[in-house]
């Protein structure tokens, strides 16, 4: 992602990992050769002090084994050189007997350029480092060996005459002492330059390294603080398109967990208003519907009530005049009559709460719930409920192993429409004698379609299914118990919900669908 976070994270940690090694490298390189100088010239001094505690208690003319094992010692722990004079100018260590005639030259150069300055025509560039009553410290160079060096001269080397070469006055140095020992001492500066630059070439390497490794640790450690970010990206994202299942799982108490909770918090009461929103908005439409259509429903409910109620009382009152009148005075007649009675007595009661059902649908009394469930769960609880009667009439039905579909309506109200589509297919199946119950998921809706084979509807017919009373086929409607109420109820929760169904002809049977909605 071009701007995103842990990009910018990482690139501006990797500036500043950088920006800090590059000042490192560049104070390191300006002014480490001084500080290594300093610090080479507080060895000089503690070097001068421990060889004169050495050369104090020298006996002799020279010095003892142990004193010289020290001396040694000293000259390997602080990497110079160590040259101890007598007051006639004979070096006395190291002894004349462990160097060679160059050697030994080399040394007498070295201590006639102190005591007879400018004798001495290689060495150039002399300056002072540091002075003290007991001794100098001067950096020069040798253009003989090509080196740099830096040397601890003891005061009493020097003649007084060295002052006409430094410029000064020696007066304030020069202490007249019974001590005859003279100490040297040399150390190469070019090892100290060799060091800054391996110091400096060395901090360039790790500082790469370090760069690298710090860019890799912070690409894996910002993923850990970006990662929560992405995922609630992806929450709001969900939210925008209405979904409010996905929840922020994180158990931080940080910043983004506080982030995290209040989107939780923000999903719930947004789903709640949807939820009532949806609600408010499908019972205006229906009461805007319903204004118009008032009047016209009474007068079709008191005419259709009254024809199908006419049935049932005719049969009911002539069979009771019968029993009045004795007209068959054998017992089993007489049980006929009462059964017959009874019988349209049931089936007028069922109506009359059917369309009690439907009235209370169509005039908008009863309360539309809009929740959201499993569709697929509700309809295995319904199939499950009419096991034993499929197993009586010797019915396959099929329906697939669908994962959970979740869709919002009214549970109870779409429990009564699969009902009425599946007890409608019972009722008309023929031929194959096979019921299938499909789910077909479209964009944010899902389409129930309930098919059984058998005979077709009449296709100028199909729309006048749903119509209070109205039966295709009356003698077959008439010998299951039917009183064509049933899609009637079905039109009218459909109608309720705002959703679309309707009625196909198959080849080989019916199918009967309604669509709910998967998205709020």
């Amino acid at each position: 992602m071009k701007h995103s976070i842990r990009l910018k994270l990482v690139v501006l940690l990797s500036l500043m990992v950088i920006l800090t090694i590059f000042l490192t490298w560049i104070i390191n390189r300006t002014f480490l050769s001084d500080f290594y100088i300093h610090s080479k010239i507080k060895t000089l001094d503690h070097a001068y002090q421990k060889i004169q505690q050495i050369c104090e208690n020298r006996e002799g003319a020279y010095l003892s084994e142990d004193d010289t094992v020290m001396m040694e010692r000293l000259a390997t722990d602080y990497n110079i050189d160590i040259y101890v004079i007598d007051e006639d100018l004979n070096v006395y260590y190291p002894a004349p007997d462990n160097f060679g005639k160059r050697e030994y030259n080399l040394i007498m150069n070295m201590i006639g350029e102190y005591r007879f300055p400018g004798s001495n025509k290689d060495i150039e560039d002399k300056k002072i480092l540091k002075e003290t009553q007991d001794y100098w410290i001067i950096s020069l160079h040798d253009r003989t060996l090509d080196s740099n060096y830096i040397d601890l001269v003891d005061i009493d080397l020097m003649d007084i005459s060295i002052m006409d070469f430094f410029g000064d006055n020696l007066d304030d140095y020069f202490d007249e002492t019974d001590d005859d020992t003279v100490v040297l001492i040399r150390s190469n500066l070019e090892s100290i330059e060799e060091s800054v630059v391996i110091s400096n070439k060395f901090l360039a390497y790790i500082g790469v390294l370090a760069v690298i490794i710090g860019t890799l640790a912070m690409l894996i450690i910002s993923k850990k603080f970006t990662k929560p970010i992405l995922d609630l990206a992806g929450i709001a994202k969900k939210m925008t398109d209405l979904d409010f299942d996905v929840k922020y799982k994180g158990k931080t108490k940080d910043e983004i967990g506080v982030l995290g909770n209040s989107i939780n918090i923000l999903s719930d009461k947004l789903q709640n208003t949807i939820t009532e929103l949806k609600q408010a908005n499908n019972e205006l439409m229906s009461d805007i519907q319903k204004k118009t259509e008032i009047d016209e429903m009474r007068k079709e409910f008191l005419s259709n009530v009254s024809h199908e109620l006419k049935t049932p009382i005719s049969l009911i009152q002539g069979y009771a005049e019968g029993l009045k009148e004795n007209i068959n005075e054998d017992e089993e007649s007489r049980n006929f009559y009462c059964e017959v009675i009874m019988d349209e007595a049931d089936k007028m009661n069922k109506m009359v709460k059917k369309l009690l059902s439907l009235n209370e649908l169509e005039f908008g009394n009863n309360q539309v719930n809009f929740e959201r469930f499993d569709i697929v769960a509700l309809i295995r609880s319904i199939i499950a409920a009419s096991d034993i009667l499929l197993k009586q009439k010797e019915i396959l039905l099929h329906f697939e192993d669908y994962p959970s579909i979740y869709v919002w309506a009214d549970e109870y109200m779409i429990e009564q429409v699969v009902s009425n589509y599946l007890s409608n297919a019972i009722n008309h199946v023929n031929g194959a004698r096979i019921i299938e119950i499909k789910l077909i998921q479209m964009e944010n809706k899902v389409r129930v379609a309930v098919f059984n084979t058998g005979d077709n509807i009449p296709e100028e017919e199909l729309d006048k299914i749903w119509i209070k009373f109205y039966k295709v086929d009356k003698a077959r409607t008439r010998e299951y118990g039917g009183s064509g109420i049933g899609l009637s109820i079905v039109k009218a929760i459909m109608n309720s919900l705002n959703q679309n169904f309707g009625a196909i002809n198959r080849p080989t049977g019916m199918e009967f669908w309604f669509e709910l909605d998967t998205k709020a």
